[in-house]
């Protein structure tokens, strides 16, 4: 059986993990419909008949095919319930307490509906909360109406912005109170962003107007879509409902015919986030926009800024794609913010797609010094498993894959006589498994290299045949959080066998497979098998867990399969080798004491450390004030902190203090990374911690 990771258009026999559910501009799955019609009211949004018998269909696919065969019973009721009212309405803003009482009675009932092929639950819940959004957004139309003056900005107000948990509202008149506070919080924040009145009054009005629109657009494609999408996804974050549009959108993108920013999206309530960039991509080439950055407008070279807040996810696709060589400019919200700090940036992109040579593996040397000796440790940084497909079945001699090009790499550094070798797998997202299983077979004698099992419990094991490693000199492996799928499956077979030591952060724990299965009305796209680690440990949920661990750059909570809903869980399977000796394990007591003194004292470390502490303080903030006094101080506050630790770590490598942070140039092109290895804290780190292991190493043989 062959198992394939690459972004491509599949059949039943071939299997599909993604990295999560979202948007991936010029390669993505698009969840949402992206044509509507308009309409006058919601009386015509009713389920035909093809939407019923997709609704059966669904219920038997999972019923048989899915890799945890969950029952559908009242438990899944519940579970598929509260999703389904979590996707609507988040934030607990629309919904009254009578609302929820009277959805309540059907708690339990959802599994037999969904059997008996009975849609009109999920359309009557959708379509009350179509009216509870227009009744939302023309109060705070009516609430501009009276000017954006007429906010009083000196009582002591304050607005509860996590609102998961919060109750629902009893009445219309305890929404109008939070909806007032709502829309004081925007012209708020607007105006501590140096908005004219005048402004804020139209930005504010157009975004609710706009809104407003695009639900009358709603169509029966579109409830039916959520619904049924909630249902499947109860199983697992990557099973989902595709409707036609979106697999329409689905092949578009798979055969790169559109080109983009490279980047992952998801909405997140009224915004949509960025979740992963797409190493040598447009947007990572920028080095302006990161993970859980906030896109709040777009707009096409020039031209006016169109506010996307609020918008569908596949709306703001539509505009962030476009003709190669084209620009779009992007309004961002950094994730570096406060949370109630809404500051945002302009990022200029010329779209483009990202050209495989891009993504090529590539290799430096890192000088360093340490214990009175001069070391050179070989650097190779691979960003994606890729594999020229066409030439690889054309016959060509000269395709282009990354075991290929590691190989070659490895060889031009052993010439260079390195000391060790350093291989970066840092926010690379996956692509093929066949390199993920060729790259380990450099590396190990021969043997398993990781295991798949099946939602019928066998287990299939891919293995490397050729016997002799390539490359038996020391390695270590850098990954972070945003290191997925094939990474996973390569930095967890260079763990099991001990061949490579592994340090950074926990990755990303995506280990599921998935299958695209055609349905009469679009697709269904279900997990069908696990991957597994030879040691048996599942890379699901939990991934690869680094043997020294550094502090994580971005949340975790935030970013990773763990954070994403009902995901699936992490197990073992009977191991497909047996233990042997950790040559590491000895040392890693005395690995990571090092490690702790050095970073003690290490400017990028410590600001790391700090930026990291300040952000989960801010973050822990649920409330935020509507005095205006406060939330100046406030801003105030945050950004002399965050100017006392940039210049705090300024001054300890000998660069001069900035007066205020700095702005970015949204005009700014892309340069080229000319950093030195050396100046990359991790990475440098990552090659001490390698020579101390063969020095402790080197001492314990002489003895």
């Amino acid at each position: 059986m062959r198992y394939q990771l690459s972004p491509r258009r599949i059949s039943m026999k071939h299997l599909f993990p993604s990295t999560a559910l979202a948007f991936f501009i010029g390669l993505s799955v698009l969840p949402l419909s992206a044509n509507t019609f308009a309409a006058n009211s919601w009386d015509n949004l009713q389920p035909d008949r093809e939407e019923v018998i997709a609704s059966l269909n669904v219920v038997e696919l999972l019923k048989r095919h899915h890799y945890s065969k969950p029952p559908l019973d009242d438990k899944r009721s519940v579970i598929i319930y509260e999703s389904y009212l979590k996707l609507l309405d988040p934030s607990r803003s629309y919904f009254m307490a009578g609302d929820i009482t009277e959805f309540d009675k059907w708690r339990t009932q959802f599994d037999d509906f969904l059997k008996s092929g009975d849609l009109n639950p999920g359309f009557t819940i959708y379509k009350r909360y179509l009216d509870r959004v227009k009744s939302r957004l023309n109060f705070a139309l009516a609430e501009l109406d009276k000017g954006v003056g007429k906010f009083d900005f000196t009582t002591q107000e304050t607005l509860l912005v996590e609102r998961k948990d919060a109750p629902w509202a009893k009445n219309t008149a305890e929404l109008d109170d939070l909806w007032r506070k709502r829309v004081k919080d925007e012209v708020l924040r607007l105006r501590i962003a140096g908005k004219e009145p005048k402004a804020i009054q139209e930005l504010l009005t157009k975004r609710y107007k706009n809104q407003l629109s695009r639900l009358e657009q709603t169509r029966s494609e579109d409830v039916f879509q959520a619904y049924i999408n909630t249902f499947a996804m109860s199983y697992d974050p990557h099973t989902n409902y595709l409707s036609p549009d979106s697999a329409e959108n689905f092949d578009i993108n798979m055969s790169l015919s559109l080109e983009g920013i490279g980047a992952v999206l998801q909405s997140d309530n009224d915004n949509v986030k960025i979740v992963r960039l797409v190493p040598a991509g447009p947007a990572a080439k920028t080095k302006q926009v990161a993970p859980a950055d906030k896109i709040i407008g777009v707009a096409q070279a020039d031209k006016e800024m169109v506010d996307v807040i609020g918008w569908r996810l596949d709306e703001v696709v539509k505009l962030i794609r476009g003709p190669k060589g084209s620009v779009v400019r992007l309004e961002v919200i950094p994730a570096s913010n406060a949370p109630n700090d809404q500051t945002s940036k302009i990022v200029a992109i010329t779209r483009e797609a990202v050209k495989l040579e891009e993504q090529a593996a590539k290799k430096s040397i890192l000088n360093l010094k340490q214990d009175g000796h001069d070391y050179k440790l070989g650097v190779i940084e691979i960003p994606a498993f890729y594999l020229d497909f066409k030439a690889y079945r054309a016959g060509d001699p000269e395709y282009k894959s990354t075991t290929r090009d590691v190989k070659k790499l490895l060889t031009e550094l052993q010439a260079d006589k390195v000391d060790g070798v350093v291989i970066d797998l840092r926010n690379n997202g996956g692509g093929s498994l066949q390199e993920a299983t060729e790259l380990t077979s450099l590396f190990i004698d021969k043997g398993p290299t990781v295991l798949v099992r099946n939602s019928d419990g066998k287990v299939d094991v891919l293995e490397d045949e050729a016997k002799g490693a390539f490359y038996k000199g020391p390695m270590a492996l850098l990954v972070n959080r945003l290191s997925a799928s094939a990474s996973e499956i390569f930095a967890g077979a260079m763990q099991d066998y001990h061949r490579a030591l592994i340090i950074g952060g926990q990755t990303f724990g995506k280990g599921t497979v998935q299958t695209i299965q055609p349905l009469n009305h679009g697709e269904l796209k279900l997990t069908l098998a696990k991957f597994y680690r030879v040691s048996g440990q599942s890379t699901q949920h939990q991934g690869v867990l680094p043997d020294i661990a550094y502090p994580s750059i971005i949340d975790t909570k935030e970013i990773g399969e763990s954070a994403l809903p009902e995901a699936m869980s992490y197990d073992t399977i009977r191991p497909a080798i047996k233990p042997v000796v950790d040559p590491f394990k000895p040392f890693l007591a005395q690995l990571k004491s090092r490690h702790d003194e050095r970073s003690s004292k290490d400017p990028e470390f410590i600001f790391i450390e700090n930026r990291l502490d300040l952000a989960q303080k801010l973050m822990a903030e649920k409330t935020v004030s509507l005095n205006e006094a406060e939330r100046r101080a406030q801003h105030a506050d945050i950004e002399g902190k965050q100017l006392v630790l940039e210049n705090t770590r300024r001054k300890a490598k000998g660069e001069e203090p900035l007066k205020e942070l700095k702005k970015e140039d949204e005009d700014a092109l892309p340069v080229e990374d000319k950093t030195k290895p050396e100046d990359d804290a991790y990475l440098a780190e990552t090659g001490r911690i390698l020579l101390d292991y063969l020095s402790l190493n080197a001492a314990i043989a002489k003895k």
